[in-house]
C-alpha cells in the first residue's frame, strides 16, 4: 500500500507539471485551432533561463534567501518565455493564420527543432546541474515521502490554475478569449481585437510553461536543450486525453496521465518484478490514451462539435 501511495504522490506531482504545459496547448487550439508543437521548447527555454540566472547570480546579492532566488529566477524565466512565444506567434504563425492547416503545423514542428538547436548553441548540449534551493528533508505521509520541492510544485500549480480560471471566467480578457474562440469575426465586430487576444493567449501559455520548466528542473535537478520535447509531447497527449480545447479537460487529462505513468512505472513494475518498470513508463499512458480515444474520440471532457462551415 505504501508503494501505491508513493506513486500517487509522484503521479500528482508529474501530472501537475503536465497540466501547466497542456493548458498552453489547449488554449491556443481552442482559439485558433493550432497545435503549437514548439510549446515544449518554450518550457525548456524557461528552465534554462532560470538556470542561467541562478548560475550568474550577482555576488552583491549572495545573501538572498534561496527561496527568493528561485522566485526571482522563475519570474525572469516567465518574462523571457512570454517574449519568445509572443515573437513566435507574430513571426511564424500569424502570417499563416488563413493558410491550410498543414502549413502552420509544419511551421510549428520546424520552430520546435529551431528552438532546440538555438538552445544547444547558446547553452551548450551538456546536462546542467540545477541547484537545490529548497530544503531536502522529506515529509512522511503514511509510509510514503514527499519533498518540499514537490509540495511547492503542487502548491504553485494549484495557485496558477486558480488564477487562470479566474482570468478566463471573470475578466474582460477572459470574455474576449471566449468570444474569439467562439467566432473571431463576430468578436471583431463587437469590439474585440482578435490579434491582441491571440497574442495574450500565447503569452499566458508561455508563462505557465516557464513555471512548469522551472519546477521540472527543480524536481529532477537537471536541465538541457532537449528536456522539453518529451514533456511537451506528454502534455499534448494530456490535452487530447481530456478533450483538446477544454481547460478543465486539460487539467484532468494531465493528472490522470501523471497517475497512470507513475503507477504503471512503480506499482505495476514492482508487481511484475521490474519487467514493466520505469524504462517502459511511457507505454502505460499511451495505451490508455489509445483506448480512451477509440471509445471517445473527443476526449474525456470534450464535446462533439460539427466542423465550421
Amino acid at each position: 500500500m505504501d508503494i501505491l501511495i508513493q506513486q500517487i504522490i509522484n503521479g500528482l506531482v508529474l501530472g501537475s507539471m503536465y497540466a501547466l504545459i497542456a493548458l498552453g496547448y489547449t488554449m491556443v487550439y481552442g482559439i485558433i485551432n493550432l497545435i503549437n508543437f514548439a510549446h515544449g521548447e518554450v518550457m525548456m527555454v524557461g528552465a534554462l533561463t532560470s538556470w542561467w540566472t541562478l548560475e550568474h547570480w550577482p555576488d552583491s546579492l549572495a545573501g538572498t534567501p534561496p527561496s527568493l532566488k528561485l522566485f526571482i529566477a522563475a519570474v525572469i524565466a516567465c518574462v523571457c518565455a512570454a517574449a519568445l512565444n509572443f515573437c513566435i506567434e507574430k513571426v511564424a504563425y500569424r502570417p499563416l493564420r488563413n493558410s491550410p492547416k498543414l502549413a502552420p503545423l509544419i511551421t510549428a514542428i520546424g520552430m520546435s527543432i529551431l528552438l532546440q538547436t538555438l538552445a544547444m548553441i547558446i547553452w551548450k548540449p551538456n546536462y546542467k546541474s540545477y541547484p537545490t534551493l529548497l530544503p531536502s528533508t522529506p515529509f512522511d505521509i503514511a509510509g510514503a515521502v514527499i519533498t518540499p520541492t514537490q509540495v511547492m510544485i503542487l502548491g504553485v500549480t494549484a495557485v496558477s490554475l486558480g488564477l487562470l480560471m479566474w482570468v478566463v471566467n471573470y475578466t474582460k480578457l477572459g470574455r474576449a478569449m471566449r468570444a474569439t474562440a467562439e467566432n473571431p469575426r463576430v468578436a471583431g465586430l463587437m469590439g474585440v481585437k482578435p490579434d491582441v487576444v491571440i497574442s495574450a493567449t500565447f503569452v499566458i501559455g508561455a508563462v505557465l510553461a516557464a513555471i512548469a520548466g522551472v519546477m521540472y528542473a527543480s524536481n529532477y535537478g537537471t536541465a538541457q536543450h532537449a528536456m522539453g520535447f518529451l514533456p511537451g509531447l506528454k502534455a499534448f497527449t494530456a490535452a487530447v486525453f481530456g478533450g483538446i480545447g477544454n481547460l478543465a479537460g486539460a487539467v484532468v487529462g494531465a493528472l490522470l496521465l501523471g497517475l497512470i505513468e507513475s503507477i504503471g512505472a512503480g506499482y505495476i513494475g514492482d508487481l511484475t518484478g521490474g519487467v514493466l518498470g520505469s524504462n517502459y513508463s511511457d507505454i502505460f499512458a499511451f495505451i490508455v490514451l489509445i483506448i480512451v480515444l477509440t471509445l471517445r474520440p473527443s476526449g474525456l471532457l470534450g464535446e462533439r462539435i460539427a466542423d465550421r462551415a
